[in-house]
């Protein structure tokens, strides 16, 4: 055993899992390529955890952060002082986002973001209930653990606190037995029915992702998002878009995975992509919202250091002076179009789905039953060529796919013949 290994093991909490059964351990990164402490060579197809939007140690980030290193620029402020780099870049993001008027709090990831949303609308309306999404996934901390959608997720002895979920689209696992095509989405209505029927009739909030990250890139019909907007607006709430996985043009059409559904949302929250594998999060509302919370104070305490803000403000520029948004749509468009190729052959891979880099498909039984030891399987013999990919889905057998946003036609075509020879391997276990 490793002194990395039996570190983790003697010292590190023991329900942090390893991905893999015999854990990896990573070293150095390049663009799409991270390396072992072997030095053997992966093309990495997960991003970490969806997080590298423009590959590991760009070079545009690492000239800024070295110049800022070499002119002893100072690492830690947080927001109590002024930082001319926080500045730059929530003027960036609000721009990027099309969200003029609204205003950022800066953190440190995804789960704090969502709990300073949840925060603020609740501040906002002056209601306690916000409503989630059953597969959803909102964070790892007190209020975000409530709002997830997964028994997997949640802890026995931790308490809820004023939160409802209804029923997610997804469309191919639909409870009601119906086809999108031909859908009237009761889906999205069953957040009518729990207004009426479970609350008082006062609801702070519904907290949705464009396409769900962690349920395993569940990705549902446009009408779907538009009712929910439509019925929370109807009763007075807010509409919180998480987009932590799909924001930052991950999704190929816009900015933000909202905008893809013509909705404006109240609050927006953001991370992993964001800074491009530094720990940064943000909450993006609407200044009159923000009026709520004057008088008391909240604030995080390396939320807005200047090397994080640097970081971010160089990722959101380089995404957009490279049309890094159009390469995931095209991109994502060959990729997804590849898989469903498969898909036709491979008679244990259902569904396909997702947008952009941010793709999804599952493996199943031969009764369309989640089939999670395949799914496991199959990372196992990707790593074997050379590939990491991820996993999620409530049943664990949904392989989730999204490199970085600037990955090129010949890394695609790799990732092609490594998935291709993967899956005929699996095919004969």
């Amino acid at each position: 055993m490793s002194s990395t290994q039996s570190n983790r093991e003697k010292y590190i909490y023991s329900n942090l899992k390893h991905y893999y059964p015999r854990p990896l351990e990573l070293k150095s990164g390049l663009g799409s390529y991270v390396k072992d402490i072997k030095g053997n060579t992966y093309l990495d197809f997960i991003g970490g955890i969806v997080t590298i939007s423009i590959g590991h140690n760009h070079p545009r980030v690492k000239r800024k952060i070295i110049s800022l290193l070499e002119e002893n620029q100072i690492q830690h402020t947080s927001t109590l002082y002024a930082s001319e780099h926080v500045g730059k870049a929530a003027k960036k993001l609000v721009s990027l986002a099309g969200l003029e008027g609204y205003q950022v709090y800066f953190s440190n990831s995804g789960s704090e973001a969502n709990e300073i949303a949840v925060l603020t609308a609740r501040e906002a309306t002056k209601r306690q209930l916000v409503v989630s999404l059953r597969h959803g996934y909102h964070g790892g901390t007190n209020a975000t653990l409530n709002l997830c959608g997964h028994s997997s997720w949640k802890f026995p002895h931790q308490p809820s606190s004023n939160v409802s979920h209804i029923e997610a689209p997804y469309c191919y696992r639909c409870p009601y037995d119906k086809k999108p095509d031909s859908c009237s989405i009761p889906c999205a209505d069953d957040l009518d029915r729990l207004i009426e029927t479970c609350t008082a009739g006062e609801v702070a909030a519904v907290i949705v992702e464009p396409v769900m990250g962690v349920g395993g890139f569940i990705d549902g019909p446009k009408k779907y998002y538009q009712r929910i907007y439509e019925i929370i607006k109807d009763n007075g709430g807010l509409y919180i878009s998480d987009e932590v996985q799909t924001g930052v043009g991950r999704l190929g059409e816009n900015f933000l995975g909202a905008s893809d559904f013509g909705i404006s949302p109240d609050i927006v929250t953001m991370a992993k992509g964001l800074g491009n594998g530094v720990p940064v999060g943000a909450t993006i509302a609407s200044s009159n919202l923000i009026k709520n919370l004057n008088g008391k104070t909240h604030f995080s305490t390396f939320g807005g250091d200047p090397f994080q803000m640097a970081q971010v403000y160089e990722v959101l520029c380089e995404i957009e002076d490279q049309s890094l948004m159009n390469n995931a749509k095209v991109m994502g468009g060959e990729l997804k179009s590849h898989i469903m190729g498969l898909k036709a052959k491979y008679p244990y891979i259902g569904d396909v789905r997702g947008r952009g880099l941010l793709l999804g498909f599952e493996l199943i039984k031969g009764d369309k039953s989640p089939d999670s030891d395949k799914c496991n399987d199959l990372l196992e013999l990707c790593l074997g060529e050379g590939l990491l990919i991820g996993k999620g889905g409530l049943r664990g057998n949904v392989i989730r796919l999204a490199p970085p946003l600037n990955i090129s036609a010949n890394e695609l075509e790799e990732f092609k013949l490594k998935l291709s020879r993967s899956l005929e391997k699996l095919n004969l276990l």
